[in-house]
């Protein structure tokens, strides 16, 4: 851009004409770190696109973002919350459709330059863009995660997208909500260049100057096909039962509703975009969307935690290559970090690094990206990495005994100011630091597993742990892009507390004759990613009994004899083949599914009712200090349904009385492990 001229004054876009006649218009929402559309940002795009409109000698309109970081996450989620009714939403909805038509029929070329993030709205503002052109780096992301937010595109978006790339990859990405790097899209036709930043400005103004070569008719052809009506209708049969596989539609009923829309009315139609915003204002007052947005808080408050203070970890040590010790080094590597990963055991040494290339294939596909993280990762059996690391974490096995010993040797060789973490499920901090010189220095850092999978991680912490070492802690989980839980060193913390009686409610239904997978699809009906049965035989049964066996005294637990046979014989779940289920390939072998009509009705209530229970308590101990903790930990710790918005929002829904009166039921029908607990009798929710 060469002396640019300024078009106007305007409170959220930057608008300059240059020497060539370009149009430059750069978003820097004035209110928020990161751009988002509301309606006073669309207003003013509004009245700059109606300006732009008459300025016939105009070359072409370039749109950028004039912030730092991204180019647009999405529409502004607050502005949604705040609406009063449906035809509050229909009003802002095909407000900002009509502003992205307007930018659609512009008279000269319109060119998105897309840096960083491209959401939601964002990237239903470039749809209506004649070309798009991103910056190839890690951090550009485009996609359309409305429906998990229990919504769907609603400025154009549905009716875009499949008419640009083709129904069958535009509803992979609508009904997934999942997003691509730029050289995805670049290869979907989703954006016309995948370039690095220092050819981005060139190469848009070669779109500006020149457009590029019309591409040939069955080019053009290639995604139309794919929207005509009788296709559609055979499409969205085999879109419909794909989706039927992984959610219910009365769980998440948005991906449904899109596909409806799509299959009846197509892109062509001009209802179409009616359709679409009638669709999304419905939807934007369903409980499943409202619990969903505040999933999304919840997520957004974790992140919050790691930002406290700046995190520097480079270098990471940890101590014990077994599943959850390799997998943590692994991820580490993968986020950037250096990473030296100690055991005395050269067999568990090359599974954990077997696993990390692994994961270095599945997240980063490109060859010497895959090389750099590997380099990362360094085998140690020795542990030289001990002095020099800035975080030094212990996932070894949970024997008190042998957890003392090793950080009485870790603290005489760690830096004086490194992070000393154990990976501990249920040992209480206080008994582990016995034996330490500053035992004020140990915090937990809990891993669930699978780790790449898994978002939470629990800071753990006792009440004289030094709080700046609980900053660095969350700062560091936060700098692995993890979500860290802060929570109060306590028997089972808070995930396994909650998890186990769960787990445990179920293996009693069994001994009392419920068949297996009756028992697991009652739960998944209800909304859980996996039945507890086949969750206790993935996690492994004898996991899963010696953390039953920490907390099962200071709690009150029972352990069911079932449970301690299988551990007995070393049937020991799916890594032996065969635990509760028997498994063939990895995949659990289950017979024909039984009439769910005639199982006992209170099965599903006696399964969450021993995890509300437990939670109840959790919040009455201040394990975790607020209901939007514990809410967040059961969603992203064990997978609690979102659509339900956490365990106490399923508990406010439900009403806190007649949760109270249900467990005095159950308590009298199945005994003192139903008793509810003491926040019951308060107003604690």
């Amino acid at each position: 851009m060469k002396q640019p001229t300024a078009m106007g004054q305007y409170a959220h876009w930057l608008v300059q004409i240059d020497q060539q006649d370009i149009v430059w218009l750069g978003l820097a929402r004035k209110d928020k770190p990161v751009n988002s559309l509301n309606q006073a940002v669309m207003e003013e795009l509004e009245q700059i696109l109606d300006m732009l409109g008459q300025h016939s000698s105009t070359k072409a309109l370039v749109i950028y973002s004039a912030k730092a970081k991204g180019f647009i996450a999405g529409a502004d989620i607050e502005q949604f919350m705040q609406l009063a009714d449906e035809q509050a939403a229909l009003a802002v909805i095909q407000q900002g459709q009509g502003v992205f038509n307007k930018l659609q029929a512009l008279p000269m070329r319109t060119i998105a330059m897309i840096e960083g993030f491209c959401l939601g709205g964002g990237l239903e503002l470039v749809l209506a863009c004649d070309y798009r052109i991103a910056q190839d780096m890690p951090a550009t992301r485009l996609g359309l995660p409305e429906v998990k937010l229990g919504i769907h595109p609603g400025w154009g978006g549905t009716i875009r997208l499949p008419t640009l790339i083709g129904a069958i990859a535009a509803m992979d990405l609508i009904l997934s909500g999942r997003t691509l790097s730029a050289k995805e899209a670049c290869k979907k036709g989703l954006v016309d260049a995948a370039v690095p930043k220092r050819l981005l400005e060139k190469v848009v103004l070669d779109f500006a100057n020149a457009p590029p070569k019309k591409v040939m008719w069955w080019q053009k052809w290639q995604p139309q096909w794919s929207n005509l009506a009788g296709i559609r209708w055979l499409l969205g049969k085999v879109f419909y039962y794909q989706l039927q596989k992984k959610i219910k539609a009365e769980h998440y009923p948005a991906p449904f509703q899109v596909l409806e829309n799509w299959v009846h009315y197509g892109v062509n139609v001009p209802q179409a975009q009616l359709i679409e915003a009638q669709s999304i204002a419905q939807l934007l007052f369903t409980s499943t969307s409202k619990n969903l947005v505040q999933v999304f808080f919840l997520q957004e408050n974790l992140k919050s935690l790691s930002k406290a203070m700046p995190s520097k970890v480079q270098r990471v040590h940890v101590v014990g290559a077994g599943v959850m010790g390799g997998d943590i080094a692994a991820w580490c590597a993968l986020r950037g970090c250096q990473v030296t990963l100690q055991d005395q055991v050269p067999e568990l040494m090359a599974k954990a690094m077997q696993r990390a290339h692994q994961l270095a294939v599945k997240k980063l596909k490109q060859p010497h990206l895959i090389t750099q993280m590997m380099d990362r990762l360094m085998a140690d059996p020795q542990g030289l990495g001990i002095a020099q690391a800035d975080v030094i974490i212990e996932a070894i096995t949970e024997k008190l005994s042998a957890k003392q010993s090793l950080f009485q040797a870790l603290e005489t060789q760690a830096k004086p100011d490194a992070i000393l973490a154990t990976n501990t499920s249920t040992l209480p901090l206080e008994e582990i630091r016995v034996g330490l010189q500053q035992p004020q220095r140990l915090v937990g850092i809990h891993f669930f597993n699978p780790v790449a999978k898994m978002p939470l991680v629990e800071v753990v912490y006792s009440p004289d742990t030094l709080a700046p070492i609980v900053k660095q802690a969350s700062a560091f989980v936060g700098q692995i892009d993890k979500l860290p839980l802060l929570v109060k060193s306590a028997p089972g913390f808070l995930v396994n507390r909650i998890l186990l009686p769960y787990m445990l409610e179920a293996v009693i239904l069994l001994e009392e004759g419920i068949p297996t997978e009756a028992i697991d699809r009652v739960a998944t009906r209800f909304g859980m990613p996996m039945g507890p049965i086949e969750l206790a035989d993935v996690v492994g049964l004898d996991v899963c009994l010696a953390a039953i066996e920490q907390i099962a005294q200071p709690l009150e637990i029972s352990i069911p004899e079932r449970l301690r046979t299988l551990v007995a014989k070393g049937q020991l779940g799916r890594k032996t083949g065969q635990g509760f289920y028997a498994y063939k390939k990895g995949k659990a072998i289950k017979p024909r599914p039984a009439n769910l009509d005639a199982l006992p009705e209170d099965i599903i209530a006696r399964l969450t009712l021993r995890m509300l229970n437990e939670a109840a308590a959790c919040l009455r101990e201040r394990v975790v200090e607020s209901d939007t903790c514990l809410d967040a930990g059961t969603i992203f710790g064990f997978g609690f349904p979102p659509f339900r918005g956490g365990i106490l929002q399923y508990a406010k829904a439900q009403g806190q009385s007649n949760i109270l009166h249900q467990l005095e039921d159950l308590a009298t029908r199945y005994g003192k492990r139903f008793t509810p607990d003491a926040a019951w009798q308060t107003d604690f929710i």
